[in-house]
């Protein structure tokens, strides 16, 4: 079972001289379903290497189970510092794509050549695609076969509205998850903010916060699974 992780390149937050990147309970949590699940596990981004991760993932009260572990497991980190450039890799080589968020993606990953045709091939394979909170925001400029917006007629979710008001970026941001979403046709849907909230259709699981990471993962280890099953 081989699983890449794509995560962010970019580290500015707008013209705020605020850093972001990639939300680091978003990439732990799932890191650890899946290495856990026996999954061999590659790590690219855009501009390959190290991403920027999010200053503000590092705060004590951001801090779980899984970052815990991340943070005392140096194997892990080594594998974080040396990720591969998007460029080269391809879908052929996994069986199933998982996009942790952060704020990072809205502003990379949502126009990036390399990453939409990752999306685009994985699901056209018919296989599992996950991605969370911030990270939908990578389908924004994705297409079915049709040439139709990717998510149009599918079940998602993503970083809420009201959530993106909470931690005050509202006019920051590029675009609103939620209402780019809408935008393209999908159908959206959401939980309480800051609760747990993952929806799947098809081979498509979208998770909507980073409470949602955990269980994102696992949704795709299901899918998996199934595959698996049906031979």
């Amino acid at each position: 079972m081989k699983i890449l992780m794509v995560l962010t390149s970019h580290d500015q937050l707008g013209d705020t001289g605020q850093k972001t990147g990639f939300w680091l309970e978003e990439f732990a949590a799932p890191y650890y379903v899946f290495k856990d699940a026996g999954a061999e596990i590659t790590l690219a981004s855009p501009q390959g290497g190290e991403p920027p991760l999010d200053p503000k993932s590092g705060a004590p009260d951001a801090q779980t189970d899984a970052t815990r572990r991340f943070d005392h497991d140096p194997e892990a980190q080594a594998a974080l510092k040396t990720t591969r450039m998007l460029a080269n890799v391809v879908e052929e080589d996994f069986d199933a794509v998982f996009y942790p968020g952060g704020h990072g993606p809205l502003w990379d990953l949502a126009d990036d050549a390399d990453s939409i045709a990752i999306i685009e091939a994985t699901l056209a394979a018919d296989k599992p695609l996950g991605l969370v909170c911030h990270a939908p925001g990578a389908l924004k400029n994705a297409k079915a076969k049709t040439g139709e917006p990717l998510v149009a007629g599918r079940s998602v979710t993503g970083f809420t509205n009201s959530e993106e008001a909470g931690v005050g970026l509202t006019a920051i941001v590029p675009f609103l998850v939620e209402d780019m979403l809408k935008e393209n046709g999908g159908a959206y849907s959401k939980g309480p903010d800051w609760g747990s909230y993952v929806t799947r259709d098809g081979l498509l699981v979208t998770g909507q916060n980073p409470a949602s990471s955990e269980a994102a993962a696992e949704a795709l280890l299901e899918l998996l699974e199934l595959l698996k099953a049906r031979g």
